[in-house]
């Protein structure tokens, strides 16, 4: 999730409004607005993604404009720390280790969207900081046409066949990045296991990219047979993309895994619109927005009393049968993700 260059769909200001309409209290100028920093991952790129549907039915209903800023996690993160003194954003939308980090450096303040007594503990912050929005779980893609089975563990990786096939993207930039160092730690039972594996698989690693996004596309058209991914993202891609698959690695002799990487939202620190973002976060945990992420954004509802039974539901349970799905230790991982990540780069030579 997670690209290095931003995609601003529309200007995060009006360059004919006041400096205050940047910052601080909203103004009458600007005052129907919400800015939005996220992830990539939700809003489509024909426009057919969750952001879109939640975006266009809140603008319908609230009169209230969202301003959508997307990039990488971290460097969603990275660009609110800079804008503290003056910020920016109203909504930050990113996922695990970061939204942690977002937490931890001040960049977010207490609020309980309507609804987010329906969310699990774990998918929401225990001082009220953050909720998650939509559901998700790390996984791999492969492409469906060269690889007529699916590989099913990480040492099958390291094979001749994937050198210069392989890619994944960056971890401390990626959120998915981050997320195969995560997922490597817990299959290998610890650090240096994982980082001893990484350094072999760097052989075969294409070598580094800032966007999980864009690996998919590669995937699918051969250029790449295996990169790593998330499921509601690498779902939402398979529509448009026939010969990407998803799978999760395991490792030899054991059982396939994978946990949960939550696009999880909160209310920005002296947001400029801080009553429209409060409105947009009720509007995406609400029933209906619920209801829709599955169907239209290929992700799961993290409302408990939201019951989806769609196509794409049905599909997404089915493809989870199985799958060992364990929780990491988010607090020690926002609180060691510079040494980790620094541990891999001297690992890996990247």
């Amino acid at each position: 999730m997670r690209k290095n260059t931003l995609k601003i769909a529309t200007a995060v200001c009006l360059l004919a409004a006041p400096l205050t309409a940047c910052g601080g209290n909203s103004s009458a100028a600007d005052a129907k607005v919400v800015t939005v920093y996220s992830a990539d991952g939700l809003k489509g790129e024909n426009g057919d993604g969750w952001y879109d549907r939640v975006f266009k039915d809140f603008e319908k209903e609230t009169g209230i404009k969202v301003k959508y800023v997307e990039g990488g996690s971290g460097e969603m993160v990275q660009r609110a720390v800079r804008e503290k003194g003056n910020p920016q954003a109203d909504v930050l939308v990113t996922l695990p280790p970061f939204i942690q980090q977002a937490d931890s450096k001040g960049l977010l303040q207490k609020y309980a969207p309507q609804g987010a007594d329906q969310v699990a503990g774990e998918d929401k912050a225990a001082d009220g900081t953050w909720t998650s929005v939509v559901n998700n779980y790390f996984g791999f893609v492969y492409n469906t046409k060269e690889l007529k089975q699916a590989p099913t563990t990480w040492e099958q990786l390291l094979d001749g066949r994937y050198k210069n096939k392989l890619q994944y993207s960056t971890p401390g930039v990626a959120g998915d990045g981050t997320a195969v160092l995560v997922k490597a730690m817990h299959d290998f039972g610890g650090k240096d296991a994982a980082l001893e594996y990484l350094k072999k698989l760097q052989a075969n690693n294409v070598g580094p990219s800032a966007s999980t996004g864009k690996l998919a596309p590669k995937v699918d058209k051969g250029e790449l047979l295996v990169a790593n991914g998330d499921v509601q993202m690498n779902f939402a891609q398979s529509k448009s993309m026939p010969n990407l698959g998803i799978w999760f690695p395991a490792r030899q002799g054991g059982k396939p895994t994978t946990f949960a990487l939550p696009y999880a939202a909160g209310l920005v620190s002296h947001a400029p619109h801080d009553a429209n973002g409060r409105k947009l976060l009720d509007f995406m945990l609400g029933r209906q927005a619920q209801q829709q992420v599955s169907e239209i954004g290929g992700g799961f509802s993290v409302r408990q009393d939201v019951k989806a039974d769609d196509a794409n539901a049905t599909a997404l349970k089915k493809l989870m049968d199985g799958v060992e799905v364990f929780t990491p230790d988010w607090s020690d991982i926002e609180k060691n993700l510079t040494t980790y990540v620094e541990a891999w780069k001297q690992a890996t030579g990247s």
